[in-house]
């Protein structure tokens, strides 16, 4: 049985509503877990392309990644967790995990399994939640990965909107 059924959180991947891009997070991190989601992307062959501005490169370890100047271009993280679905990760702290995913790569139920596939696998290795909020909205996540019930569950009410 599907974590969520579409029809039930169609409202949460309207682009208009939550923005084209939302915020999915996982906070209290570190970079060994930087380094755990790293090998799990690499352990489930998910095809994956490093940038550190407009130069693709192969992929450096966390530590290295997360150590660089601050002045440096933010480097990110182009995972296909499946072909046209796209997740862009973000360097930006050692503390929060930060990526964005494309509700317009999202719609229907099968995409919506494939999600919460992606947000179960990353939380199960990190053992952390894996959190959704509209565009530029932490403070009202949405769904996530729950790891006490270990599926993805609604946050918010998607009759509320």
């Amino acid at each position: 049985m599907p974590d969520l059924l579409w029809d039930e959180v169609r409202s949460f991947f309207d682009p208009d509503l939550m923005g084209t891009l939302p915020d999915v997070w996982v906070t209290d991190t570190s970079v060994g877990d930087w380094q755990v989601l790293l090998d799990l992307i690499e352990a489930q062959g998910w095809r994956s392309e490093y940038s550190e501005g407009d130069i693709v490169m192969p992929l450096p370890r966390a530590e290295h990644v997360l150590s660089r100047p601050s002045d440096a271009d933010c480097p990110s993280l182009r995972v296909w967790p499946a072909p046209d679905v796209l997740a862009i990760f973000r360097f930006l702290s050692e503390d929060e995990i930060d990526f964005d995913v494309d509700l317009r790569e999202l719609q229907g139920q099968e995409r919506l399994d494939l999600l919460c596939g992606f947000f179960v696998t990353i939380g199960r290795q990190l053992g952390k939640p894996v959190l959704m909020s509209p565009e530029s909205d932490p403070d009202h996540p949405v769904l996530g990965f729950d790891v006490g019930a270990d599926r993805v569950v609604l946050l918010a009410d998607p009759r509320a909107g």
